[in-house]
């Protein structure tokens, strides 16, 4: 008796694509949203490294003969200015930056080149699925730094 049970649970086929599958979805929900999130990660960087650019470009033509710049304030530089037009840019690529996520120096030295504006982005990317994405667990801290030759040349 006990073998015709053994033998008839042996033969079952009942559960087999239920348990195959939460065995395979698991495993495929996992990579793809790893795969979005660091797209995401990617994605976060180049515009925070694309928004340092225009910040920087903004502030150096804020220094020269070009009194219409939005980082300008009376035809002069105004670090105010710049940091609420890189704000307004990074909110535009859908970031959130603080004002002490900002770095501003007027008169930096960049790759040999004296009198430059430099601009550097502090920021930290969040997943909403950190215990999925283990590479961004607790927040991956982001930097981007540029800068452009004073009075745009």
């Amino acid at each position: 008796m006990k073998k015709r049970r053994a033998d008839r649970l042996y033969a079952a086929c009942d559960g087999e694509t239920v348990v195959e599958f939460a065995l395979v979805a698991s495993v495929f929900l996992m990579l793809m949203f790893g795969c979005v999130e660091f797209a995401r990660l990617l994605w976060t960087e180049m515009a925070l490294q694309q928004t340092a650019i225009s910040g920087a470009r903004c502030m150096s033509l804020a220094q020269g003969s070009i009194e219409s710049s939005a980082c300008a304030s009376g035809g002069n530089y105004s670090s105010s200015s710049t940091t609420s037009y890189i704000q307004t840019t990074a909110s535009g690529w859908g970031l959130t930056l603080a004002n002490s996520d900002i770095s501003l120096n007027n008169a930096a030295t960049c790759g040999g080149v004296s009198s430059s504006s430099q601009v550097t982005l502090n920021t930290t990317f969040t997943t909403p699925v950190p215990q999925l994405v283990q590479l961004a667990a607790g927040g991956t801290a982001l930097q981007a730094t540029a800068c452009y030759p004073n009075n745009g040349y």
